[in-house]
């Protein structure tokens, strides 16, 4: 035979790495978490590969690829031959798990693709909001919507859940479709943030603002009572109820059986945890003037 043809015994370690489609780094690697055990090395002091070898980095190489964790190949075949029954067995097991995994990935890309899907048919915006609130938010007049809308609806449904954000959307359909209050808001809103650090707590307009606040809010009820959207919220009860029949109405909206609030990829907490969490760049005037209307709001006589 000619000594062209004659395969070595055993190989340096950057040839084995082309050969197995890997690089010399990450067989190193290999050696230093004990996947692959140290060969002998030559008197050159380098590593030297045999067959044995090679069959092992290939082994090691298309689990990888497989997407395999390196531990898990390692406690599957690194301490036993390929071919044994032990090592298919622990293989199996390691398949198992991973088909799992990749079965959850696969759930996860697909609500992540649904979500920009979402985002691209209605807009980033009010696409990250979910159906049941945007929804409710389609067929109003364009540039109605205000990001300060919609901002406000997203914390809302962290918070309260889709429910809670889709009731109150109502309030700004209200808004986008009766400009005379929209403007009156938008006075009462400017006047609130005027309310300053610069302001004190007993200062005259902090009580006025208030009592503007509290005017404004009860015009919207009742705007939200006679144009029909408060029998729209009535009926999104009745639906959410019908298809969440163990989900608690608007107070825990969007929580599970134990008061905390899902979402998706999210951890749960609860509406106490997640309002504590969520900062308010509030002065003390404006605080009180928030006082001041919940006081308002309980002397009102209930409505008949």
């Amino acid at each position: 035979m000619h000594p062209s043809f004659v395969p070595p015994r055993q190989v340096k370690i950057g040839d084995a790495a082309s050969f197995v489609g890997t690089t010399p780094r990450a067989i190193r690697h290999y050696h230093e978490i004990g996947l692959l055990p140290e060969p002998e090395r030559g008197s050159d002091d380098r590593r030297r590969y045999g067959y044995d070898d090679m069959v092992r980095l290939l082994w090691i190489r298309t689990m990888a690829d497989a997407g395999i964790a390196l531990d898990d190949i390692r406690g599957a075949v690194a301490a036993t031959p390929p071919a044994g029954a032990e090592a298919d067995h622990d293989i199996a097991g390691v398949l198992e798990r991973l088909e799992e995994s990749l079965v959850a990935q696969e759930a996860e890309l697909r609500r992540q693709r649904t979500a920009v899907q979402r985002m691209r048919t209605r807009g980033s915006r009010l696409g990250v909001l979910s159906d049941v609130v945007a929804d409710r938010l389609e067929g109003l007049p364009e540039g109605s919507l205000r990001q300060a809308d919609l901002d406000d609806l997203l914390v809302t449904e962290r918070i309260f859940g889709p429910l809670g954000a889709a009731v109150r959307a109502s309030r700004f359909i209200a808004l986008a479709t009766y400009p005379g209050l929209r403007e009156e808001s938008d006075r009462v809103d400017a006047a609130e943030e005027a309310l300053d650090d610069t302001v004190a707590v007993d200062d005259p307009r902090v009580a006025q603002v208030a009592a503007d606040r509290h005017a404004v809010e009860r015009a919207l009820d009742a705007v939200i009572e006679d144009s029909g959207l408060a029998e729209s919220d009535d009926a999104l009860f009745d639906s959410w109820d019908a298809l969440h029949p163990s989900t608690p109405e608007i107070a825990g909206a969007g929580q599970d059986a134990d008061g905390h609030v899902s979402g998706s990829g999210r951890a749960s907490m609860s509406v106490a945890e997640a309002s504590g969490m969520l900062p308010y760049d509030l002065s003390p005037a404006r605080l009180r003037c928030q006082e001041l209307v919940e006081e308002l709001d309980a002397r009102e006589p209930p409505a008949p």
